[in-house]
């Protein structure tokens, strides 16, 4: 069998993914936001309104953990619940201007730094860096197949 001639994915995108939300940790601290209520925001802006468990498999959140998120930027007037008029017994969510401003602030923020680590990339290679990780993120809830 030949030797590997580099890195699995998960070797080398795993530390990269733990050292990007450390450095996102104090851009959202000083946004007021945890990490869970930043997902939760960022997926309220795929679609303007979802029920509390599409947007729990969404973000691939388990639904009850969103929970408190979800009282947290309610009580902060980040976002909306309503019960669903066609199902009172299901709440309906979406953001609130001010939860979709706090959500491109901090997003702003993240990719700005974000940015000073890719500067160290040639232009050419950054972009096909964004463009393949962006293509292999939007595959990344299909199954992995060997076919």
């Amino acid at each position: 069998m030949p030797k590997a001639t580099r890195p699995d994915l998960a070797a080398m995108l795993v530390p990269l993914g733990r050292a990007l939300t450390e450095a996102e940790r104090p851009v959202l601290d000083r946004h007021g936001l945890t990490m869970w209520a930043y997902v939760v925001l960022l997926g309220l802006g795929e679609q303007p309104v979802y029920t509390q468990a599409a947007l729990a498999k969404a973000v691939r959140a388990d639904k009850t953990r969103i929970i408190p998120v979800l009282d947290d930027l309610q009580r902060r007037g980040l976002i909306r619940r309503e019960p669903d008029p066609a199902d009172r017994r299901v709440n309906l969510v979406q953001l609130t201007p001010a939860g979709a401003g706090l959500r491109d602030r901090a997003q702003h923020d993240i990719q700005a730094q974000e940015q000073r680590l890719l500067a160290d990339l040639p232009a050419e290679d950054r972009r096909t860096f964004l463009r393949v990780l962006q293509t292999l993120s939007e595959r990344s809830g299909r199954p992995i197949s060997d076919t």
